[in-house]
């Protein structure tokens, strides 16, 4: 599977220090909490369209190339938006933002299960799909920013390891409950749940109060061409040498796995031959190693440095991989599938904090949509590719090779500034 600190209109006056917020146990932060239950609120839905979508193009073709060629149509639109996200939300208002994109997928995942009523649309998948993976990008991009105006910087590990565990919780119930959901009045209801969510989400936001940071009034005024300011993110990460180590090897890390969710349900279903619940409950079950990878990951990195952290977080990432495609027992499948979210948990906190805690203010957005677009600029060709050879070679000898190359990326960010980076803050 994520700053602008000052809501428009607001005075200097209003703004408390950023000791003040930094100072302050995230317990005891309101605008902190709600964001946390709008967070939750709203992974706790998109985790229904996770499972649902794929078992609405199941149920429709029985085909895995069909589900990758989705999953791979929603990725490029994700780094299609990614392009302009961070543009846009260093220009604008980020909670209007925020707000908005919760409440255009909200319109959007709500049109499915209508349509549904009249029978099974699946064009309409490969458009509301893109749509909502481009807004979402544009979700996140924002979410990663407005973070650090909710806590200080030495909290931002823990506060993101805290968001991400409880995303995960959300998403351990549901997958659990879209399975059970599906299994009981199908998948398009299922979907209907999501959007939902994301109405109850954008309510939330909108009381939340997101404080000013310094670096927000030296804003430039001048407005600047899209590839300017993509190019000024990609300056800042070439700039940084462990941040520049970082996108390349991501860039190859998510290529081999963006597929990996399409490939557990098709290996369940298929290879398997279990129902839609099972494949509900492997997730929930696999979704509980994001929590214990969210939840450790701030000691982890505090003990061991960033670079071990990443690096050995990587390595396990592709052993539990590797062996997804054998596993022929479902309590394996889940146990591994487990083990691989709790690493992605693990070096995806890291990546995102140390972004957070090295850019400048004006900039992060568009740090954050630079590095996502490279990132991720690949990886719907990787999902097409995985999912198009398991179909037609197997989902063990692909799964193998994909865990293999994920293996090979920790060994080479060896040779990497990330092996000698000892950051520990957070």
């Amino acid at each position: 599977m994520t700053y602008d600190a000052r809501r428009e209109g607001e005075h200097d006056s209003h703004k408390p220090e950023l000791e003040d917020v930094g100072g302050r146990p995230l317990w005891r932060s309101r605008d902190f909490g709600v964001f946390w239950v709008a967070q939750t609120l709203s992974v706790l839905g998109d985790s229904f369209a996770l499972i649902a979508l794929p078992l609405l193009i199941l149920q429709a073709t029985g085909s895995l190339a069909a589900m990758g060629l989705l999953t791979a149509v929603g990725g490029a639109a994700a780094v299609v938006a990614a392009v302009f996200a961070g543009a846009v939300v260093d220009r604008v208002d980020r909670r209007k933002l925020l707000i908005g994109c919760d409440l255009v997928r909200m319109v959007l995942y709500g049109v499915i299960p209508v349509v549904w009523l009249f029978g099974p649309q699946i064009w309409l998948l490969y458009v509301v799909l893109p749509l909502c993976e481009a807004v979402g990008m544009l979700f996140a991009v924002g979410y990663v920013t407005v973070v650090r105006s909710l806590v200080g910087t030495e909290q931002l590990t823990e506060a993101n390891g805290r968001l991400n565990a409880t995303a995960a919780a959300a998403g351990v119930l549901g997958p659990l409950c879209a399975g059970l959901v599906a299994a009981w009045s199908g998948p398009a209801t299922a979907v209907g749940v999501d959007a939902a969510s994301f109405g109850v989400s954008a309510a939330c936001l909108v009381v939340v109060r997101f404080r000013g940071r310094p670096g927000d009034d030296d804003r430039p005024k001048q407005r600047t061409s899209l590839w300017n300011d993509l190019r000024a993110g990609i300056a800042f990460l070439y700039g940084h040498p462990v941040l520049r180590s970082l996108t390349v090897l991501l860039c190859l890390f998510s290529f081999f796995t963006l597929g990996l969710n399409d490939l557990v349900i098709y290996h369940l279903k298929h290879d398997l031959g279990h129902d839609d619940g099972t494949v509900g409950t492997v997730m929930a079950g696999g979704a509980l190693g994001t929590i214990a990878g969210s939840l450790l990951v701030a000691r982890i990195r505090r003990r061991l440095g960033f670079g071990p952290t990443w690096t050995g977080a990587v390595a396990v990432c592709g052993l539990a991989f590797a062996g997804l495609g054998r596993a022929q027992d479902v309590p394996v499948v889940a146990a591994l599938a487990a083990a691989f979210l709790a690493c992605v948990a693990v070096a995806g906190t890291c990546s995102m904090s140390l972004r957070q805690e090295v850019t400048p203010e004006p900039l992060l957005g568009r740090v954050t949509s630079a590095f996502w677009t490279l990132q991720y600029s690949a990886a719907p060709l990787g999902a097409a590719v995985l999912t198009w050879a398991a179909e037609h070679q197997g989902t063990a000898p692909v799964a193998l090779i994909a865990g293999g190359c994920c293996v090979l990326i920790a060994v080479a960010a060896l040779f990497t500034p990330i092996r000698r980076s000892r950051a520990t803050a957070g």
